[in-house]
């Protein structure tokens, strides 16, 4: 019982000072990932582990790093990627004419960025994509656009002589592919959504929320794109009753808003 006290308390406390929602995401993951960080960091209870991310900054870090879900790369998933670019160049383009398009969770950037190459590679100049995140420090390396070679694994050895110059360990975007993104701290869980987007691609970020947090994020990406836009999901996260949030199936990752 004041173990389970202790979550409780933590999670407010994490709400309050840190303005993250944990209570929304499936407590058993999750209490399993802030034991493991927190015994990480040498301590044993969560107010002992609370005082220590609030004074350490280098502690705060690896705490949202952790919690948030920080793994990525260019074109994860590459083959449901181009299922997403084909939708993009055979429907969006000739459906709408200056695309909207939102990147959310959208962490250091590879996702919004393949986007981008996507729209340059395909020619499509009137395009304008938001990248949104919760942690500000993962998207400042968003902004910077410097890579590792591990993160650029499914990039084509055309794009990264076209797109990127490599210095020292790091490859580097182009300009040409950064100006069309728009970084934007966001919470999925407690922040308003925009409105009029073409596109959301919202991926491996619902499958840590509970199943009402879940149902709200679906329904609010719904209100957030225009009719007939496309919402663009992960993995592990196709959705059972799509027709209930106001989208019909297209594949099992992409959606339709009718």
């Amino acid at each position: 019982m004041e173990m389970e006290l202790d979550y409780d308390f933590f999670k407010e406390w994490v709400k309050k000072k840190l303005k993250i929602d944990l209570h929304a995401y499936k407590e058993k993951q999750l209490h399993r990932r802030i034991a493991t960080v927190m015994n990480s960091a040498g301590v044993s209870d969560l107010r002992s582990y609370a005082a220590l991310i609030e004074k350490d900054q280098q502690v705060r870090q690896v705490f949202l790093d952790y919690i948030t879900i920080n793994v990525t790369e260019f074109y994860r998933n590459k083959e449901i990627f181009e299922e997403f670019e084909t939708a993009l160049r055979e429907i969006l383009v000739p459906r709408f004419k200056n695309l909207k398009i939102w990147s959310a969770a959208c962490s250091i950037g590879a996702e919004p960025y393949s986007v981008s190459m996507i729209m340059e590679r395909n020619q499509i100049r009137n395009s304008s994509i938001l990248a949104t995140d919760i942690d500000d420090t993962i998207l400042r390396k968003a902004k910077e656009a410097k890579y590792r070679e591990t993160e650029l694994k499914n990039v084509a050895p055309s794009e990264l002589t076209d797109f990127f110059e490599k210095k020292g360990n790091e490859f580097v975007l182009s300009d040409t592919i950064k100006k069309r993104v728009q970084f934007k701290k966001h919470d999925l869980l407690l922040d308003p959504y925009e409105k009029n987007f073409h596109a959301v691609i919202c991926r491996n970020v619902t499958i840590y929320f509970k199943n009402e947090a879940k149902n709200e994020v679906y329904k609010k990406i719904n209100e957030s794109l225009e009719k007939g836009g496309i919402f663009f999901t992960g993995a592990t996260e196709a959705i059972y009753n799509p027709s209930s949030f106001g989208f019909r199936k297209l594949s099992t990752f992409l959606y339709e808003k009718v």
